[in-house]
């Protein structure tokens, strides 16, 4: 199997952005959203780089997944708990009792998002570019 380890995580990089730029535009549910990409995308190009299939959107569980010497720190499993919140909350108004995603999400839920990726992304970025 040929890595595409690289490109997830460029792609997971390029999300990531867009997560920050929407914090600026005022599209809080979108940052969530992309912040939760980015490090769902960051995670899998980590099982890209070890070769191993991975499978589902729930950064967490892939966390917890990993081999014993590539798991990271609890907190950083909590922090994906978080993120896996916002797969599919940000995004359709019928998960909610009323209203859209939009009224449902502030400027710091966004900014906490982006930080909880952030972490995530350079703990992959650091495991996939080691020797």
């Amino acid at each position: 199997m040929v890595s595409r380890a690289i490109d997830w995580l460029r792609q997971a990089m390029k999300d990531l952005e867009h997560a920050k730029k929407s914090i600026e535009l005022g599209d809080y549910e979108w940052a969530c959203f992309a912040a939760q990409q980015a490090a769902e995308k960051a995670v899998k190009a980590l099982y890209q780089r070890l070769g191993i299939e991975v499978w589902g959107h729930s950064i967490s569980r892939m966390l917890e997944h990993l081999p014993n010497e590539y798991k990271p720190p609890k907190d950083l499993v909590d922090k994906a708990k978080e993120l896996d919140r916002h797969y599919i909350p940000t995004r359709y108004p019928n998960f909610h009792p009323e209203g859209a995603p939009l009224d449902y999400y502030t400027h710091e839920d966004a900014v906490r998002a982006v930080r909880y990726a952030e972490e995530i992304v350079e703990f992959c970025r650091r495991k996939i570019l080691q020797p």
